[in-house]
This record gives C-alpha cells, structure tokens and sequence, in this order.
C-alpha cells in the first residue's frame, strides 16, 4: 500500500501529466472540452474535438521503464470510463460526427516528456 506522500506525488504527476497532454492536444488542433470532467460514472481526464471528432481521454502517467501500453487501463477502467462517455453526451448539445477514446501514455524523463498517443484506442460494448 501507498503512503499518503506516495499518493500525493502520484496524483501531482498525473495532474502536470494531464496538463502537458492538454497543451499537446490544442498544439494539434484539438479543443479542450472538458478537463477532469466528473459524474456519478466517473471521471474523464480530457474530452477534446477537432473536426468534429470528439474524443474521451485517459491520461496514464507512467514511470521511466514501465513498459505498460494499453495494458495499463484495463477492462474495468474502460467500462467505468464508458459509462462516464454516456453520461457527457447525454448532455452535450454540440455538433460532433464521431466520438472514440483515447489513450495517453506519457512519462517524464530527464527533464523531458515522452507522450504516446493511441486514438480510437478500444471501444465499449
């Protein structure tokens, strides 16, 4: 188990995580919905749309070496993060011709960021 340190410095890696993929994100076009958007499903870390396509973003901060791609979000977690997706387009009222979720597996490395981005990353039955 964690200590509460532990728990405090993840959580501020994945919020700076967060953030460096949101600025990214706009770099290429994309619009910044939302950002931690939460419901009683859950959270969404980014929803972003450029074009038209709207995106669900799951931003995984990940340790020099963890070699974790997709892997590290797991069935639960994109179950939970479908029903959070349903929840935000039962209320969002602007245009978008599709929607799909995204993962951004990003690391902080000798003072650099190393992001990858897998789009259309898994889709929720």
């Amino acid at each position: 188990m964690r200590s509460a340190d532990q728990r405090r410095l993840a959580q501020q890696a994945g919020l700076a995580a967060e953030l460096h993929v949101a600025e990214l994100l706009e770099a290429q076009g994309w619009c910044v919905l939302e950002h931690s958007w939460r419901c009683q499903a859950g959270e969404i870390d980014l929803i972003v749309i450029r074009d038209g396509a709207l995106r669900f973003v799951e931003v995984k901060a990940r340790a020099r070496g963890d070699t974790l791609g997709l892997e590290a979000v797991g069935a639960a977690k994109q179950r939970r993060l479908g029903r959070a997706a349903a929840a935000f387009l039962d209320l969002y009222r602007g245009p978008f011709t599709e929607a799909a979720f995204m993962v951004a597996l990003v690391s902080f490395d000798d003072g650099r960021w190393e992001v990858e981005l897998l789009d259309d990353a898994f889709d929720v039955s």
